[in-house]
C-alpha cells in the first residue's frame, strides 16, 4: 500500500489530494513536525533533506511534491491528471508544474522563512526579505490571474482538470495570510480556487488533515 508522510496543510497536501482523486489505497503518516520528527534520523533516512512530503510505494522512495504528483499521474494515466506523453500539453503542464514548485512555492518559502537567507540575529535583514517576497509573489499571483483569464476555462490548463490544480490551490492557500492582496483577492484567481475547493477530494483531504476555514 501507498504511504504518504505528511504535515497538515505542508506541501504534502497536493499529493494528498491526488491520491484521493485517483480512490485507491493509501496510508497516511503524521510527521511531528513540532516536536521535530522531521529532522529525526528515521526520517532522514527517507529524505536526507528532511522536508515533508515523502511517498513510499512499495520499493520506491520518493520525495519532492512535484516528482510525486508526476508519479502518480504517470501510473495511473486513466485519471487524465496529466495531457498525454508528447504532447503540447503535456509540455505546459510540465512548465506550469516547474513554475509553481521552483518559483512561486520557491519564493513563498523566502516569505515564511526569511531567516534562513541572512545571518543569525539580522531582523531587519530578514524583514526585508520577507517584504520582498511578498511583493513578489503578488507579481506572480498576478501571472496566474493573467494565465486563467486568457484561458477562459474551468481549470488552469483547460477543461480538464489535473496535478496543476491542486497544487495551485495549495500554494494560493499558503498567502491568506498576506497583508496585501491574497491570492483570493484577484478576480480570476478567486473563483478558480473556489472551482477547485469543490471538488470532494479536496473537501475530504481539508476534513482529513484537520483544516478549518478559511480555506484560502
Amino acid at each position: 500500500m501507498i504511504e504518504l508522510y505528511y504535515f497538515p496543510g505542508n506541501a504534502s497536501f497536493t499529493p494528498h489530494v491526488l491520491l484521493r482523486e485517483l480512490d485507491i489505497p493509501f496510508a497516511l503518516r503524521l510527521v511531528d513536525r513540532g516536536g521535530g520528527e522531521h529532522k529525526q534520523a528515521a526520517y532522514l533516512k527517507l529524505n536526507p533533506n528532511g522536508a515533508i512530503p515523502v511517498l513510499v510505494d512499495g520499493e520506491l522512495v520518493l520525495y519532492e511534491t512535484a516528482a510525486i504528483c508526476l508519479h502518480l499521474a504517470d501510473t495511473h494515466p486513466a485519471s487524465r491528471l496529466m495531457p498525454p506523453l508528447g504532447t503540447v500539453e503535456r509540455a505546459q503542464a510540465y512548465k506550469w508544474l516547474i513554475w509553481a514548485t521552483n518559483t512561486l512555492q520557491a519564493t513563498l518559502m523566502h516569505y515564511f522563512y526569511p531567516e534562513r537567507l541572512v545571518d543569525a540575529g539580522n531582523a531587519e535583514g530578514a524583514s526585508q526579505v520577507k517584504a520582498h517576497a511578498e511583493a513578489r509573489v503578488g507579481e506572480l499571483l498576478a501571472q496566474i490571474d493573467q494565465e486563467l483569464a486568457s484561458r477562459d476555462a474551468r481549470w488552469f490548463l483547460g477543461e480538464q482538470y489535473s496535478v496543476i490544480d491542486p497544487y495551485l490551490f495549495m500554494l494560493c492557500r499558503w498567502t491568506r495570510v498576506f497583508s496585501f492582496r491574497p491570492a483570493r483577492d484577484y478576480p480570476n484567481i478567486a473563483p478558480y480556487l473556489a472551482r477547485v475547493l469543490e471538488r470532494p477530494a479536496v473537501q475530504h483531504t481539508l476534513a482529513a488533515e484537520g483544516i478549518n476555514a478559511p480555506w484560502y
